[in-house]
């Protein structure tokens, strides 16, 4: 039975000892700011790659984001051939909790998010983006790069750590370890 993927989020907060639920969903693209998954502890994305690999599922990609009302946010997206639906993020998110609140990797109280990537799909990996060649995606640079920091066009092709891109009428050659944030843009 194929399932349609629903783009959405599965929230597991925690408030010193005593878990929350949450759920909340969203049919479309959602848009959010982030870390690099660069700058996630290696120990923390182990983790969360061997929740997704237990049911079968492909860890996207990690955010965590430092400084939320309510602690820290950590955003767990997870993908498979055939989407993901939401009874796979609360599986993953309630697994994945689990093994943080034993763990404890993260300081202090947090919100964990697991979803699918979406349409607007971050791009964390080389890999991702060799996936991605031949999409329009948006991408922030963390410093300026030929005098700008924001580009959005159409992803060329992808080697050796660095893409290259259409935008405009002019092609630009960046580097993917320079790169803060990169996005598909969704086509509808």
């Amino acid at each position: 039975m194929a399932t349609d993927p629903i783009y959405g989020v599965f929230l597991y907060s925690t408030y010193g000892h005593l878990p929350v639920r949450h759920a909340e969903w969203a049919l479309g693209p959602f848009f959010v700011c982030r870390e690099s998954m660069r700058s996630v502890p290696e120990n923390l994305m182990q983790m969360a790659q061997t929740v997704a690999e237990g049911f079968d599922l492909e860890l996207w990609g990690l955010e965590l984001l430092p400084k939320q009302p309510s602690g820290q946010l950590l955003r767990v997206y997870i993908e498979s051939e055939k989407g993901v639906d939401v009874s796979q993020c609360e599986k993953v998110s309630r697994q994945l909790g689990a093994v943080l609140d034993v763990e404890d990797p993260i300081a202090g109280d947090y919100t964990l998010e697991v979803s699918s990537p979406g349409m607007d799909r971050p791009l964390f990996t080389q890999a991702q983006f060799e996936r991605s060649v031949e999409s329009d995606i948006r991408v922030k640079m963390k410093s300026t790069a030929v005098g700008r920091k924001n580009f959005r066009g159409r992803l060329l092709s992808v080697s050796d750590n660095e893409i290259v891109m259409q935008v405009d009428n002019d092609q630009h050659t960046l580097t993917i370890d320079q790169i803060d944030t990169a996005r598909v843009v969704p086509q509808f």
